[in-house]
C-alpha cells in the first residue's frame, strides 16, 4: 500500500500530540476541579482542616457524619485531585493519608476570613450555569440581549429583584470580591481619595467598598447608591449612608462618584449615560469620577490576562457589557463630556480617574 502523503499530523511530534491531548483534555475536563472545590467548601472540608492543623484521612471522615464510610476512597480521590489544584498538601505518616491548607485556600477559601472568595463558589448553580449550554443557540438567534435573557426570559437584574436567593448569592459574591479589591485600593491608591469630603459608590451593593473607603479615609463622607432592592440588604453603619435609586435617572451630588466594576455590564452607549449622570453630580473644579474596572490588554500572553478574558466572556453571558482596553475606555469618556483621565494598574483591574 502506498504511503500517504505529508499531512500537518504526520509533521506534529508524538511528544508534542499527547501534550495537546492532555490541554484539551484539562479544558474539557476543567469544570471538574471546580465542582470538586465547591463541595469541600459546601462540606466545610477547608474549615475542618484549618482547625486542626494537619488532619488524617480516617479523622477527616469522622468529622463527615453524613459521608457513608464506604466512600471514604471517593473523599481521597477529591482531596488528591484539589491537592494537585493547589487547594490543600497532602503527605503521610505511618501509612496514614495527611492532609493540610496551603497559603491559598488559607487566604481566600476559609469562609470566616475576610478575604475569602468562598461565595464566588456559590455562584456556580443552575439559573448562572446553565446559560453556558445555550452559546450556540444565543450566536445563531437574531434575538437582543445576553444569553443569561435569552435563557431565562428575562435580565440577570430582573430576575434577581425578584428572586431573593439569586439576589443575596450574587450580593455575597460581589462583598467577597470587595473587601479583597478595596484592600488593593485603599493600601496602593490612597492619593486618589485625598482632598475628598464625600464620596457616593454608584451600584455599590451592599456598602462593602465604601465602608472600606470610609475607614481608611475618616473624614470622608461615603454613601452607597443602589436599587431598591439592593439597598434593603445594607446592613446599619454609622460610617455610610444607604441610598436607593436608578443611576440611569440621577446620581445624588458628591465631590467624587466611585463606580466599581459597574461599567463592564453595561453597552458603550448605556456608559456614557451612566457617565453623563456622574459628571452632573460632581463640581466641575476638583470633581472627578474614580473607576474600577478591567482595563484589557489582550495582546499580553499572561495568566492575568487570560482571566480578564474570562470575566469578559462572563460579561456576554450575564450583560449586555464587556471588558475594555485603554483606547475603549478613553472613548467612553470623551463620548461622556470628560476631558482627562489616569491609570493605576492593581493586580487584574485598574483604578481609573475621570477627570470633567
Amino acid at each position: 500500500m502506498a504511503r500517504a502523503s505529508s499531512t500537518e499530523e504526520e509533521a506534529v511530534s508524538a511528544e508534542e500530540m499527547l501534550a495537546a491531548q492532555a490541554q484539551v483534555y484539562n479544558v474539557v475536563m476543567g469544570h471538574i476541579g471546580t465542582m470538586c472545590l465547591k463541595s469541600a467548601i459546601e462540606l466545610n472540608i477547608l474549615e475542618i482542616v484549618h482547625n486542626a492543623h494537619v488532619l488524617s484521612h480516617s479523622d477527616l471522615l469522622s468529622k463527615l457524619p453524613n459521608v457513608p464510610p464506604w466512600k471514604s476512597p471517593f473523599v481521597h480521590r477529591i482531596m488528591r485531585l484539589l491537592a494537585q489544584m493547589g487547594y490543600f498538601k497532602i503527605g503521610n505518616k505511618d501509612e496514614e493519608v495527611l492532609y493540610s491548607l496551603t497559603p491559598l485556600s488559607k487566604m481566600f477559601l476559609l469562609k470566616n476570613k475576610p478575604l475569602s472568595l468562598s461565595p464566588y463558589l456559590g455562584l456556580l448553580t443552575p439559573p448562572w450555569t446553565n446559560v453556558w449550554y445555550s452559546l450556540s443557540d444565543w450566536l445563531q438567534s437574531d434575538g437582543k440581549g445576553c444569553m443569561f435573557e435569552f435563557e431565562h426570559g428575562k435580565s440577570t437584574w430582573d430576575i434577581a429583584s425578584h428572586n431573593p436567593e439569586l439576589n443575596s448569592g450574587f450580593n455575597e459574591a460581589m462583598a467577597a470580591d470587595s473587601r479583597v479589591i478595596m484592600k488593593a485600593v485603599v493600601d496602593q491608591c490612597s492619593e486618589a481619595f485625598k482632598g475628598l469630603h464625600t464620596l457616593v459608590d454608584v451600584g455599590g451593593g451592599t456598602g462593602t467598598s465604601a465602608l472600606a473607603i470610609a475607614q481608611a479615609h475618616p473624614g470622608l463622607k461615603c454613601t452607597v447608591y443602589d436599587l431598591p432592592h439592593v439597598i434593603a440588604s445594607v446592613p446599619p453603619n454609622s460610617l455610610i449612608d444607604a441610598i436607593s435609586g436608578n443611576m440611569f435617572e440621577s446620581i445624588p451630588q458628591a465631590d467624587a462618584i466611585f463606580l466599581k466594576w459597574i461599567l463592564h455590564d453595561w453597552t458603550d452607549e448605556d456608559c456614557v449615560k451612566i457617565l453623563k449622570k456622574c459628571k452632573d453630580a460632581i463640581p466641575n473644579g476638583g470633581g472627578k469620577v474614580i473607576i474600577v474596572d478591567f482595563v484589557l490588554n489582550d495582546n499580553k500572553n499572561s495568566s492575568e490576562t487570560f482571566t480578564q478574558l474570562l470575566f469578559d466572556a462572563s460579561m456576554m453571558a450575564y450583560t449586555d457589557g464587556k471588558e475594555r482596553t485603554e483606547y475603549e475606555w478613553k472613548r467612553i469618556f470623551l463620548d461622556a463630556g470628560f476631558t482627562d483621565y489616569k491609570i493605576t494598574p492593581i493586580g487584574l483591574r485598574s483604578l481609573i480617574e475621570v477627570f470633567p
